[in-house]
């Protein structure tokens, strides 16, 4: 059948023809065969498929049809099903355009006056009596119509046998005048089709009378049938509410018979109720509001409770009322402490003593193979790549660590918390909080020189105050020490490790983050997930964060689990979800957690917990009972033309402001970064070259006098050896980080940090490096002797 092109199609015609539909990203656009016929669109691969093979098919009473440029249009039916299409020509798209729109009026037309037929049906189920009144006047007209183009069938057969008749009188006449033995065969065969065609007329007559009648015999069975569905469904759904009211009377009668009072209840009894049910109205306050289930089928599932059974049982039902002291009213987290949690008088006292900046110079567009530095380095370390400044961010890893306090906030709120488990909800926000400042993020920060330093003097401003020091330099280290006035203490020591593995780039940070609260004595600890910067060679950078994290109360022994999702095509769920449950010492479930770790955080107080279905990989599911949950971190928003500026943040834009009185090792000193910031990048390349090899040097004189101090001279000999051969000389490194030989565990730092000093934990069982005093001491005296010049 050839590809039919009227002008301009109409209403009732079907529609046929080539379109090229849109598959997937490997196949492209495929050529197929498509028919639009009473409102549907359905398609095909061949024409000899429409007799067995549908492929697919759209109502287009409910499509949006969009023309997207001169040849190529969409047809969606609201996000079931999307058909990219493209036709051959403008001329040819605009004739499938034209006919669909027609398609689509009449089948909406249609389905408006079966709903209009259908609102006229009287509200109650109908009764046999009543026998579907509304449905049989629908059928009616639809046979009335069937009746009429019967009848207009009926007359072109009338018409045709006339003609037919008349057809083969002119024949038959012709046939006695013997012209020829040739010409009567003609005439004969002409004969012959004219009595076949009018057989065909007459069969297809006889076939839509048996249709009418088939329908008119029917009309009435089906109407019934149809009736009895409908009713079934309505029965159905009443009695699965009778269910659910009865299942919610029962459970708060369970509930009302054995609760105790407030201050004895125990958790354990409302472990065994099943989901809540919904409630009459009639059994509803204001107040009493159920909310939307979350679902992550990996490892639990959160529904919603009633919070009725919270103002009940009181605030012991998550097992924390011995531990606050409070009443009920004083520890509902919901209305009070974790949600607002308000600053204290001192607090809103405190006033910035001098205006920060909020612009830097524009990033420079300059154009940089990036390829010809990537193509030699696939399976490398990081810190073994040379890199220009092109690929960095005019901060150092120092400053990096600095940022993850621009959520200072969290951790003061944390700090007044009576209640461990309310205070674990806080660390572990603040967890999440530290990651969205990377999400647009895709700039290296400088690596730190040995001996760099950071300060962040925030004490007048904000109440506390930070330092960093790179700390060693193989394996390249960075120790961060913060104290704040209103009671908490923060310190991590972090080793970077990471590979290029061509389409992407994955760094994970080794070592552990440490939080102490003064005034509770908790301490908890935490270590980083890992972060992988994807379409290193190809397409557009972009960053994601990956992996599970346990914060750890080392006093009460509380946990926090929290699971970084990675991104997936595939996935249903949002980009860069976390979800985390706070549980106490013996496993219980107190508070579940949600969001993202790049928008903000979300908290839900846990009711009850069991044990559901098993999931998709053969794990069971806990299921958690929540109240409504509540904001306990937002991300803010970024400062205006933040684009333009690496995608700083209010807080990282003041990092590398120059400040008066720090120490001559800070990384607002260095050189190349700042020329960087300033946009002249080529000086800010010789720069960093020129540091580069000064500390090669320094590293292997430091070396050299190591080995002498502690070997004999020819062992002294052979590490000068290894120092000066080529594979030691010609190390190029990224930033600051000296490539070394193959064996870097037997070249292993001998510097001894100047504000750090290692020592072991004993809380947490690890070894890091904790500030032992000092600097802001040397700041105050303006005293820097002790700093080396590194820059």
């Amino acid at each position: 059948m050839s590809e039919p092109k009227p002008p301009t199609p109409t209403p009732g015609d079907t529609y046929k023809g080539w379109l090229f539909k849109w598959t997937n990203y490997i196949k492209g656009y495929q050529r197929r065969w498509f028919v639009l016929s009473n409102g549907l669109l359905s398609y095909y691969r061949t024409q000899a498929e429409m007799g067995h093979t549908c492929r697919g098919t759209i109502n287009l009473a409910t499509a949006n049809i969009a023309v997207e440029d001169s040849c190529n249009f969409v047809i969606s039916n609201g996000g079931a099903q999307t058909y990219h299409l493209k036709a051959n020509s403008e001329v040819e798209r605009q004739r499938w355009i034209t006919a669909l729109e027609l398609a689509k009026a009449k089948a909406v037309r249609m389905q408006a006056e079966s709903d209009d037929s259908g609102d006229d049906c009287p509200a109650v189920p109908p009764t046999s009596g009543q026998g579907g009144g509304c449905r049989n006047s629908e059928v009616q007209s639809t046979l009335r119509t069937l009746n009429s183009k019967v009848e207009d069938l009926t007359t072109c057969n009338d018409l045709i046998v006339k003609h037919g008749s008349a057809l083969q009188r002119s024949l038959s006449e012709l046939e006695g005048i013997r012209v020829g033995g040739e010409m009567g065969e003609k005439i004969r065969q002409v004969t012959e089709r004219a009595t076949l065609f009018r057989i065909t007329s007459n069969a297809m007559i006889n076939a839509c009378r048996d249709f009418l009648s088939l329908a008119q015999s029917h009309s009435k069975r089906w109407q019934k049938a149809l009736q009895v569905e409908r009713d079934q469904r309505i029965r159905l759904e009443e009695t699965l509410e009778q269910l659910a009211k009865q299942h919610n009377h029962l459970e708060r009668a369970f509930r009302g018979a054995t609760v105790l009072p407030p201050s004895f209840s125990n958790p354990a009894l409302g472990n065994k109720g099943g989901v809540p049910g919904k409630g009459d109205a009639s059994d509803e306050d204001d107040d009493n509001e159920f909310f939307d289930a979350m679902e992550d089928p990996a490892e639990f599932i959160t529904v919603p409770a009633d919070p009725k059974y919270h103002r009940r049982s009181g605030s012991n039902v998550s097992g924390i009322s011995n531990e606050t002291g409070m009443d009920d009213q004083s520890v509902n987290f919901d209305e009070l402490s974790l949600a607002s949690n308000p600053e204290s008088p001192q607090s809103l006292e405190l006033e910035p003593v001098r205006q920060r900046r909020t612009r830097i110079p524009d990033k420079p567009n300059y154009y940089l193979n990036l390829w010809s530095i990537m193509k030699n380095c696939i399976g490398k370390e990081l810190s073994k790549i040379p890199m220009p400044v092109n690929f960095n961010e005019p901060l150092s890893m120092l400053q990096r660590l600095s940022e993850d306090l621009e959520y200072y906030e969290l951790l003061d709120k944390a700090a007044k918390c009576q209640s461990s488990l309310e205070q674990m909800c806080y660390v572990a926000a603040f967890t999440v909080s530290s990651y969205s400042t990377t999400v647009h993020r895709t700039g290296k920060p400088f690596n730190p020189l040995l001996g760099e330093t950071f300060e962040l003097d925030r004490l007048k401003e904000c109440g506390y105050r930070s330092l960093c020091e790179q700390v060693s330099h193989h394996p390249p280290a960075a120790a961060h020490h913060a104290i704040s006035e209103k009671g908490w203490t923060l310190r991590q020591e972090i080793t970077l490790a990471s590979k290029f593995r061509g389409k992407y780039l994955s760094i994970m940070p080794l070592g552990s983050i440490q939080c102490l609260f003064e005034k509770s004595n908790n301490h908890y600890s935490w270590k980083k997930v890992t972060t992988t910067v994807h379409n290193i060679i190809v397409g557009k950078l972009w960053i994601d964060q990956s992996g599970e994290i346990d914060v750890v109360n080392h006093k009460t022994g509380d946990r926090c689990h929290l699971k970084f999702a990675p991104y997936s095509y595939f996935s249903r769920d949002v980009p860069r979800k976390v979800t985390g449950v706070v549980t106490d010492k013996d496993g219980k479930a107190h508070y579940v957690l949600s969001g993202t770790w790049d928008e903000k955080m979300e908290f839900s107080r846990v009711m009850q917990s069991s044990k559901g279905e098993n999931g998709t990989e053969g794990k069971q599911r806990t299921v958690y009972q929540t109240l409504k949950a509540k904001e306990i971190w937002k991300k803010n928003p970024l400062p205006e033309g933040a684009e333009n500026m690496y995608y700083f943040s209010s807080l990282a834009l003041t990092l590398n402001e120059p400040e008066e009185g720090v120490a001559p090792t800070d990384s607002r000193k260095r050189p190349d970064q700042r020329l960087m910031e300033d946009g002249r990048w080529d000086e800010a390349n010789a720069e960093k070259q020129r540091l580069e090899e000064k500390q090669r040097t320094t590293r292997r004189e430091r070396e050299r006098e190591a080995v002498k101090a502690v070997s004999p001279p020819e062992e002294a000999v052979t590490e000068d050896s290894i120092n000066d051969s080529p594979l030691k000389t010609d190390a190029v490194e990224t930033g600051t980080e000296a490539n070394e030989v193959s064996d870097e565990s037997a070249h292993q730092d001998n510097y001894q940090a100047l504000w750090f000093e290692k020592l072991d934990d004993s809380a947490s069982g690890e070894t890091l490096h904790v500030y032992k005093g000092g600097y802001w001491e040397a700041k105050e005296q303006g005293s820097w002797d002790m700093c080396a010049d590194i820059f």
